[in-house]
């Protein structure tokens, strides 16, 4: 098996915690390279996780002729132009979610990637883990009956006044950073929401640190999303037909242990145990394997430009306290 080199733009919590032991542990991929904005930074990632090559400058990295995909966890605001500079040095992407700002960035990264022949997904790592896939089964295949209503929730509290996350210079927010998750679930079980609804408290650095959605779907059916970056951990899923539903503890960050789903049909209560993975690891590997030409993508990049035309429509209901049109072209 021909392996897959990987190089990552910048030294991020979640790459050093998460994607970059994926990679390392994967059967299909091998971590070649990372790359800071100063070369002491990314020497000191690569000799403590064991990364052969460590560079001074993310365009370094980029000019490696072997490095043949590259894994961007910047911040929000720099996902586009990033994304743009890998397509151009012929590297395939795996980027942060969201994938961009705007659907219509979505849209030019997507075209970008197509244009140089590389790949693009979004890293919506819990979309890769077996009980997420065994959720949308169950729902497809009527286990709950029609479904009418998904409320999902993702809060967690910022402690840090300098995190990234309440900068809107950077794409921060409630929604960007946990409530794409709400609406990536809702979106996947649902389908694509005409109507969206949005309140929520503004901080003091100009984010939406809480926010509540609805989102109306076809057949007057509903999604119900809250998020926060100033509230206690929360994350949850539930799924509700006209003849069951489903709740689905620690929706998005099950760990590797095996986890659980909670079925309720007819009064009765069911637990439905799903065997543990790590679902960056899944996600890594399907990703080489798309890049490979072995498989279809799981999770096409449309998937993100659908998601982002969703939240757009919610951040323009939040400014105008009024339900407002998803994929409207004039915002």
């Amino acid at each position: 098996m021909k392996q897959l080199r990987w190089g990552v733009l910048g030294v991020a919590g979640i790459a050093l915690k998460a994607v970059i032991p994926a990679i390392q542990r994967s059967a299909n991929g091998r971590l070649l390279a990372i790359a800071s904005r100063t070369r002491e930074r990314a020497a000191e990632s690569a000799g403590r996780l064991g990364i052969p090559r460590a560079y001074g400058s993310y365009e370094a990295m980029l000019a490696d002729p072997e490095v043949e995909a590259v894994y961007i966890p910047l911040p929000n605001s720099m996902h586009r132009e990033w994304t743009l500079r890998c397509a151009e040095a012929g590297k395939h992407v795996l980027c942060e979610k969201p994938l961009a700002l705007t659907a219509a960035n979505a849209e030019e990264m997507i075209a970008a990637c197509r244009r140089h022949g590389v790949v693009l997904m979004e890293a919506f790592m819990y979309r890769f883990h077996p009980r997420t896939l065994r959720v949308a089964e169950l729902a497809a295949q009527g286990a709950l009956g029609e479904i009418r209503l998904v409320r999902a929730s993702f809060t967690f509290r910022v402690r840090s006044p300098d995190n990234i996350r309440l900068n809107p210079d950077l794409g921060g927010g409630s929604l960007y950073d946990v409530g794409c998750y709400g609406v990536n679930v809702s979106r996947m079980l649902l389908g694509e929401p005409t109507t969206a609804f949005a309140f929520g408290r503004i901080g003091a650095g100009g984010v939406d640190e809480v926010l509540g959605a609805v989102l109306r779907f076809e057949g007057d059916r509903v999604a119900v999303v809250d998020c926060g970056l100033t509230l206690s951990r929360r994350e949850e899923v539930e799924v509700v037909g006209d003849g069951g539903r489903l709740v689905v503890p620690t929706a998005f960050l099950p760990g590797v242990a095996d986890a659980e789903l909670h079925m309720f049909v007819d009064q009765e209560r069911k637990v439905l145990t799903v065997p543990g993975v790590d679902q960056y690891q899944v996600m890594v590997e399907q990703f080489a394997e798309v890049a490979r030409g072995d498989a279809p993508p799981l999770l096409p990049p449309e998937d993100a430009v659908a998601n982002l035309r969703a939240i757009e429509a919610l951040l323009r209901s939040l400014r105008s306290a009024r339900a407002e049109e998803v994929g409207r072209r004039d915002a």
